[in-house]
């Protein structure tokens, strides 16, 4: 997704999600921010990591911090893999954990 599509299927989430389960992704960490920001969106962080986690990774390069923190958030690694490519590429990740069954986002 793009920003304004990411803002938009957070925005329908909050509808039937609990805001504190949903989490936005991107590569960089001042764009996470920005979208965090826009929509009350988490990031990814030691609560979501755990401290182990959250360490290893201040020593990782930024495509394997990406994937463990995807996985953090229930994605498999095969999926983690995937959608970190897809971050390559400038999109943005918007993951709900905890949700309702039959929540989908389109956009």
């Amino acid at each position: 997704m793009n920003d304004d599509e990411a803002v938009r299927a957070i925005e329908k989430l909050k509808i039937r999600v609990n805001t504190e389960n949903i989490y936005v992704i991107t590569h960089n960490d001042g764009h996470t921010k920005r979208v965090s920001e826009r929509t009350d969106a988490n990031t990814v962080g030691v609560n979501e990591t755990g401290f182990g986690v959250s360490i290893k990774n201040i020593f990782r390069n930024k495509g394997d911090e990406l994937r463990a923190n995807l996985q953090e958030v229930g994605f498999s690694e095969r999926e983690a893999q995937h959608l970190e490519s897809q971050l390559d590429k400038g999109a943005v990740i918007v993951a709900a954990t905890e949700t309702p069954e039959g929540v989908t986002i389109e956009t």
